[in-house]
């Protein structure tokens, strides 16, 4: 095997960048639908593009019980429960802000293998974590970049972070026995179920004509990139580095992030420049890995 996973890197990379991407484009779709219908829609159109990756292969064991409730929870905690804290929170910040505040999850999964994983954070992580917070705090303090950010938005967002760390310390223990295609398939069908009822709802009162061409192609880039593309990147990637190391390319998301708010017209203010530098120098000391020791 050789020494540096290349290919693991470039799919973690390309992965987060695309979530940043969709972040800030979904400043646009929450516009023209409504958030449950939008989160319906969404899983609804990968499902249909999914179909064929829900067969189990004939290398992989039968799903237990065990691997079940980790499918829910990472549907529940990474798709549902994500998609509605991010895309509530949108509707209260600006997608600029929503970056610098995505910043904080790799500090989050830091946090979090503490907690559930029982493991060892060193003093530069705490650092980070310092760093990740005092950038969320700056960001959501007022208004940047002409864009009111309210404690609602501010709080909804930093709920989204700790659900996307959760999907990436559950999603590791997943990869040690599933196919990237299958668990992406898997959690985005639990994704449907959950928000199903609430969709449907919404639908029953909504004027589907309203929406233009265009935003009915951002629809489907959402759906295609949000659940689909995206998740099976990071699987496949995560399958061949550890959680942490992995978690060091979420520094493409709030760098995507914000390059589309700044199409959008958002600016970006000299506060929210050294809200970035904070929380990207937080990203970068909670998980860039540590030298190993010599022998």
């Amino acid at each position: 095997m050789h020494p540096v996973p290349w290919r693991a890197y470039a799919l973690l990379a390309a992965s987060t960048s695309l979530v940043g991407s969709y972040v800030g484009l979904s400043k646009l779709l929450v516009a023209a639908f409504p958030v449950f219908l939008l989160a319906g829609l969404r899983f609804g159109i990968a499902a249909l593009l999914m179909l064929p990756w829900l067969k189990k292969p004939a290398a992989e064991a039968p799903l237990d019980a065990h691997s079940r409730w980790l499918l829910f929870l990472e549907s529940f905690l990474g798709n549902f429960l994500f998609s509605i804290c991010m895309l509530f929170g949108l509707r209260q910040s600006s997608a600029v802000v929503a970056g610098v505040i995505m910043a904080g999850i790799p500090a989050a999964v830091a946090l979090l293998s503490r907690v559930l994983l029982r493991e060892q954070l060193s003093r530069r992580v705490l650092a980070g974590i310092a760093c990740a917070v005092g950038g969320i705090a700056l960001v959501a303090s007022g208004r940047q970049g002409g864009a009111a950010t309210t404690p609602a938005g501010a709080l909804l967002l930093l709920a989204a972070v700790f659900c996307e760390a959760c999907y990436v310390v559950i999603g590791k223990k997943l990869t040690a026995g599933l196919g990237p295609r299958r668990i992406s398939a898997l959690i985005n069908l639990w994704g449907l179920v959950l928000v199903a009822p609430l969709a449907v709802w919404q639908a029953l009162s909504f004027d589907f004509a309203a929406p233009r061409a265009l935003d009915w192609g951002l629809l489907a880039y959402y759906a295609a990139t949000a659940s689909v593309v995206t998740v099976w990147l990071w699987m496949a990637g995560l399958r061949r580095l550890p959680a942490a190391k992995a978690g060091v390319f979420m520094v493409f998301l709030p760098i995507s992030t914000a390059l589309v708010g700044l199409l959008l017209g958002e600016s970006l203010s000299t506060a929210q420049a050294l809200a970035y530098g904070l929380a990207l120098l937080g990203v970068l000391l909670a998980t860039w890995p540590a030298k190993p020791a010599p022998r």
